[in-house]
């Protein structure tokens, strides 16, 4: 087992690493992950072989700029907490999560145990981001989670309990669902405490046992317009209780923003450890994807300048005039795309910021899409290498 070194990129800001591991795959999962058993030697090499990789990469200056810290998977706590404090141990020697300001881990609620707990706190994560998806037994049950709704407030007390900031999911569309279930779980998240929620529709991917189960005609999940009703009765909620709505899927109170998830947003180096883990550098002028695999995608100025513009248009804020005035001078039909989205009511103009409209919140994709394809005979994308 090896992970593929990346570009020497010293400006790295963020650094994630991947648990491909589970105790078992959810119904909808197509993420690079396996349920394996709790004793796999598999695990204890893959940990042996992210701490070894670590103490490379921070040799090489890689980790001297990183300012974030996400791991995630899989699910990380399912791992245990010998192995964790084996990998963080690793990071700890390097100095790098002495100097960070956001260190986050993912969790389930069958699997954050005291002793978890007590490793993240040994090693100064700050925050936990923990897979709940719902509150309610029978939706666990559809997606096939391995925790009950009695797991996943105990999991949340004792993370509360023992950090500041905790985020939360919670999926839309699961079979079962009906709006005031939804509600039901937000409102048990909010009365926990906890300082972020991540709101996303369940998505059917191709090859996964949802997929199936949709085909066979066993489930039936919500229709577009029914997720549209959902998130919209999410945002709704959420902003009454005190949320900030900052990004697509992101609600947090003040002060909780995600710093790891935005600089992927900004467009900021980050360096991916770990299988099927991603990352993003830059060389010879032109901006590089990667993973263990390889390189997946290249992109020069033209092509960088179209990916800062949709993924800034990710989050709430939107972007500047400015921003897209310089890609103005790259692509001269940038501003067109821009007001035609105006036109179609799917971004406004306010306060020199181009900003999604919830129209164009809900048709997210439509709106990425058509930024991506301008200037489409000059794209910067380049084949995969």
């Amino acid at each position: 087992m090896s992970f593929a070194a990346p570009f020497s990129d010293p400006n790295y800001r963020a650094l994630y690493i991947h648990i491909p591991f589970c105790v078992k795959r959810c119904i909808y999962c197509d993420f690079p992950t396996e349920a394996v058993a709790y004793n796999d030697p598999l695990i204890d090499e893959y940990v042996g072989q992210l701490a070894q990789t670590i103490g490379t990469y921070a040799l090489r200056g890689l980790l001297d700029e990183v300012e974030t810290i996400y791991i995630g998977g899989g699910t990380p706590s399912f791992i245990g907490p010998a192995r964790l404090a084996k990998l963080l141990g690793a990071l700890d020697e390097t100095g790098v999560i002495a100097n960070n300001k956001e260190f986050t881990i993912e969790a389930n609620p069958e699997s954050l145990t005291d002793q978890v707990v007590a490793v993240m706190g040994k090693y100064h994560v700050n925050r936990v981001s923990v897979g709940a998806q719902s509150f309610i037994d029978d939706e666990l049950k559809a997606l096939s989670r391995p925790h009950d709704s009695g797991m996943a407030i105990s999991a949340l007390d004792k993370a509360l309990a023992a950090f500041n900031n905790v985020s939360l999911d919670i999926m839309c569309g699961i079979p079962h669902q009906t709006m005031d279930s939804l509600i039901e779980s937000l409102d048990t998240a909010v009365g926990l405490g906890v300082q972020h929620i991540s709101v996303y529709p369940l998505s059917v991917e191709e090859g996964t046992g949802l997929a199936e189960a949709i085909s066979s005609q066993a489930f039936v999940i919500a229709d577009d317009d029914q997720q549209a009703d959902f998130m919209l009765s999410a945002k709704a909620y959420l902003l009454k209780h005190g949320f900030e709505h900052y990004e697509i899927a992101s609600y947090a109170r003040r002060g909780y923003r995600s710093a790891h998830n935005q600089a992927y947003w900004k467009s900021l180096p980050y360096l991916g450890i770990g299988k099927g883990a991603v990352g993003m550098g830059l060389a010879h002028g032109s901006r590089f994807r990667y993973s263990d695999q390889g390189i997946i995608e290249q992109l020069d100025a033209k092509g960088q300048a179209l990916e800062d513009l949709m993924l800034g248009m990710r989050l709430m804020d939107g972007v500047p005039f400015d921003a897209i005035d310089q890609v103005q001078g790259l692509l001269p039909s940038t501003w067109e795309c821009f007001l035609e989205l105006e036109e179609l009511q799917l971004v406004r103009r306010s306060g020199g910021y181009c900003q999604l409209t919830d129209r164009g919140w809900l048709l997210g994709n439509e709106v990425f899409m058509r930024i991506l394809s301008i200037g489409d005979d000059e794209d910067g994308r380049q084949p995969d290498g």
